[in-house]
């Protein structure tokens, strides 16, 4: 009886530690999809950071993990836009404010597929919502390319859906 005792106490103290800390800190996430290939590849082991936006926005750039706007999903994308931007695509090229973004990060597995999600916008980005791509962009789903269930398209994501920046682990390569 004196065991299960102790067992019980141990594992009430572990819940009491692993817990908040996956709540509030950090947790382990695996990459499920190839929309952030070649940055991110299906089966890496990453770090959801919860605490890294705690009192500031994603920034252009990061790559969040968030609830996605039009299904019961999450999803790791990378910030594009941010609000107050204008954000355009034209023939698979994104343009902020006008300027092709530099993306050395993005690629074009179907490069002379014109696909949906290729042309869009001009878009301004409202307060408090983000737009988001995938590094994939032929075989991402996301901000170029979302509808709701009436076929409406949504191409934001809330701030209060976005979880964390996702992060590589400190030992991986």
């Amino acid at each position: 009886m004196r065991r299960i005792g102790r067992l019980l106490v141990l594992t009430a103290i572990a819940l009491a530690v692993v817990l908040p800390v996956r709540v509030w800190i950090g947790e382990p996430i695996v990459i499920a999809s190839g929309s952030m290939t070649p940055t991110l590849r299906v089966g890496d082991l990453m770090i959801l950071d919860r605490w890294a936006l705690r009192g500031r926005a994603p920034r252009r750039g990061e790559i969040v993990s968030f609830r996605c706007p039009v299904a019961d999903v999450d999803m790791v994308k990378r910030v594009i836009a941010v609000p107050g931007d204008v954000v355009q695509i034209k023939k698979k090229t994104v343009y902020l404010d006008g300027k092709p973004l530099d993306e050395p990060y993005a690629m074009h597995d179907r490069p002379k597929v014109r696909l949906e999600g290729d042309d869009l916008g001009p878009l301004t980005v409202p307060p408090g919502e983000f737009f988001v791509l995938g590094d994939n962009r032929d075989e991402s789903d996301d901000s170029s390319v979302w509808k709701d269930a009436a076929g409406k398209r949504v191409y934001y994501v809330r701030r209060d859906a976005i979880q964390g920046l996702v992060v590589p682990l400190p030992w991986a390569s």
